[in-house]
């Protein structure tokens, strides 16, 4: 797995969110199954067979989260360097094309939210923004073609 970048709230999310899992869905997923298999044949009970699943959902989220937060590593926001887009910068940006002025931010996969203005840095826009300074122009490739931005402010 490779390694993701996050803010520090981000990986406090991630472990709230692992925690809740580990100490309240789990033993709960576990509580079903007992249950379910108080109710007879397991041959034919599709409740024993459908909490049997939801726990192997659970514990394969748990396992993914935990690869996540193992990897993750901590963008200390006051190091960032605004004189080219990195992880963590907001950049705004104009469409040559519409002539549209946007602004996001370039974030790790796992934060990125488009309705909020962040995009993830594996994204094509946050790969093609990535290392531009200010004036500089993006060849973006996405599905509907090229696109062409100009980036016209970076900050944090």
């Amino acid at each position: 797995m490779s390694v993701q970048y996050v803010t520090k709230e981000t990986l406090e999310k991630m472990q709230a969110e692992l925690q809740h899992m580990r100490g309240v869905e789990r033993p709960a997923a576990s509580k079903a199954i007992a249950e379910a298999r108080e109710k007879g044949d397991l041959k034919e009970n599709a409740e024993y067979d459908a909490a049997k699943e939801a726990q192997g959902m659970l514990e394969a989220k748990i396992k993914q989260l935990e690869g996540i937060i193992a990897n993750a590593r901590i963008v200390d926001e006051t190091s960032i360097d605004t004189s080219k887009v990195t992880i963590l910068t907001r950049v705004t940006v104009t469409n040559l094309a519409t002539k549209k002025q946007i602004t996001y931010q370039i974030v790790g996969e796992h934060e990125a939210d488009l309705k909020a203005g962040k995009i993830s840095v594996t994204s094509p826009i946050g790969k093609g923004l990535l290392g531009k300074a200010v004036g500089e122009t993006a060849e973006v490739q996405v599905p509907a073609g090229v696109v062409k931005f100009k980036v016209e402010e970076i900050t944090i």
